[in-house]
């Protein structure tokens, strides 16, 4: 496959280059090696991306719901149509194995392309009787929105970004992690295709820098980040410098409470997708499994044996189940939070190596006897490194799984179904599981609490943060004043 992309931004429906710019090397996580090279955002490229935007929003916001929906719709349809393509350039972009990149990336973004599509036409106001008076509301869009993406999921977050602002009437300048910024170039073809006007939807990369600038360009209305808690506290805070309506959608610690009349199958099978999809790279992810001490050796026993059946390898392999981390930085990070598992008295019970091979890859890796104070059970890791805490009761065990800054997600397994729904009740965290862990479809919403962000991605909720509502008080009588 051509990985190296015709150039390095695509701005006012085309691709532009400025070799001024920062050069940044794309590198395969399977075998270390550059597979692409592009160029940091020069000050003249995020001028064309804000000059272009401005433009095209206008033609845009003119067009009716239903017409924004149908370019969205058709734009869903080419996604499709070309799912191998664009999974195969995820894969080389982030280390994912094919068999993952290709039924959860891009499907995933052209679902949000279709939904926001099918509810562009509906975004209308509402009609308010008051006696003989009454007032009635218009849906506005915010204008010019910036989207920053995360490393762990390009194609999927340049579309849950880029959907609900287009079917709103808004335009879109998103920057991908300079990481993994192959694949939004291919969105922003096909939103092309599709039939959006030039400069709708711009992509431009670079590091923080061209990130901080697009924040703080006075021109732009809306922020929408996906990315750590540090960065999303220093993007929110330059963001309401200016009064810009921002979603925050950040880290978490998330729990996972396993009770002892779980289906231990199922509880196993949560426990892998809610640590070692996409190698653990995933922020939602329910890092600390608590799981109640009349069943924790049967986990563990039953955990360890359901890994041992994963295949690490090539992830352009069809059969490839586990892939490498997304970059060699990422995974020393991760062998730093292992190293400290095992000093703080965490007992390994499976994996916590690197594979002598070319790439980045680490072994799933899963710690018992971990206790609530410990490095790995308090602190991010985005990687696969699972924390299993055992636990007695519930009031105790749910006190523990809020005792965090973090709120993104929380999951608990349990046939009773009444206890379910109370600890549910209980989490602190913007996104719940009963029985399953990490789905996360369009019709949802999609976001976290406390430090996990602000906000919500994905489902009608999304269209409240990407437009305004406009009041209008409309009098049938006489206007009386007091003199």
């Amino acid at each position: 496959m051509q990985t190296q992309p015709k150039a390095s931004h695509f701005v006012d429906g085309k691709y532009l280059e400025d070799t001024a710019g920062t050069s940044i090397d794309v590198i395969c996580p399977a075998t270390g090696r550059v597979v692409a090279t592009v160029h940091s955002a020069t000050d003249a490229v995020i001028e064309a991306a804000v000059q272009s935007g401005l433009r095209a929003q206008k033609e845009w916001a003119a067009m009716s719901g239903t017409e924004r929906g149908r370019v969205l719709r058709r734009a869903a349809d080419i996604m499709r149509a070309r799912n191998h393509d664009l999974s195969v350039l995820e894969t080389y972009d982030t280390g994912k194995p094919y068999s993952e990149t290709s039924v959860a990336d891009a499907t995933s973004g052209a679902d949000a392309l279709e939904y926001f599509g099918g509810l562009a036409g509906s975004l209308t106001g509402e009609h308010i009787q008051l006696g003989d008076d009454f007032v009635y509301t218009v849906r506005e869009p915010l204008g010019l929105c910036v989207g920053i993406g995360a490393w762990n999921y390009p194609t999927q977050i340049a579309c849950w970004k880029g959907a609900p602002a287009l079917a709103c009437g808004n335009a879109m300048i998103f920057k991908p992690s300079e990481t993994t910024p192959l694949c939004a170039l291919k969105v922003a073809e096909i939103m092309m295709e599709a039939g959006a006007p030039a400069g709708l939807y711009n992509v431009v990369q670079g590091l923080g820098d061209v990130g901080a600038k697009l924040v703080g360009e006075p021109r732009v209305n809306k922020v929408s980040l996906t990315g750590s808690v540090p960065t999303g506290r220093k993007v929110y805070a330059a963001a309401a410098a200016q009064m810009k309506h921002v979603t925050m959608e950040l880290g978490g610690k998330s729990p996972m409470i396993v009770f002892e009349d779980a289906d231990i199958e199922n509880a196993v099978s949560g426990a892998i997708l809610g640590n070692f999809y996409s190698s653990g790279q995933v922020c939602s992810n329910g890092t600390r499994v608590f799981v109640h001490a009349d069943i924790l050796e049967q986990f563990l026993e039953r955990l360890c044996a359901r890994l041992d059946t994963a295949i690490i390898g090539d992830p352009m392999d069809p059969e490839t189940t586990f892939g490498p981390m997304v970059s060699a930085a990422q995974m020393e990070i991760v062998k730093g939070f292992i190293a400290k598992g095992e000093a703080e008295g965490a007992r390994l019970v499976y994996g916590g190596k690197q594979l002598d091979q070319e790439g980045f890859y680490l072994q799933p890796t899963v710690f018992a006897d971990v206790t609530d104070d410990m490095t790995i059970a308090r602190e991010e890791i985005f990687g696969p490194v699972m924390s299993v805490l055992s636990f007695t009761f519930e009031e105790e065990v749910l006190a523990r799984a809020n005792d965090t800054e973090f709120g993104l997600a929380a999951g608990v397994f349990t046939k009773d179904i009444t206890r379910a729904h109370r600890v549910v009740k209980g989490f602190e965290a913007g996104t719940c599981y009963i029985n399953t862990y990490n789905l996360a479809p369009v019709e949802a919403p999609f976001g976290g609490a406390k430090a996990s962000g602000v906000g919500r991605e994905n489902s009608k909720e999304a269209i409240n943060h990407y437009s305004e509502v406009k009041t209008v008080y409309v009098a049938m009588g006489d206007v009386e004043a007091p003199f």
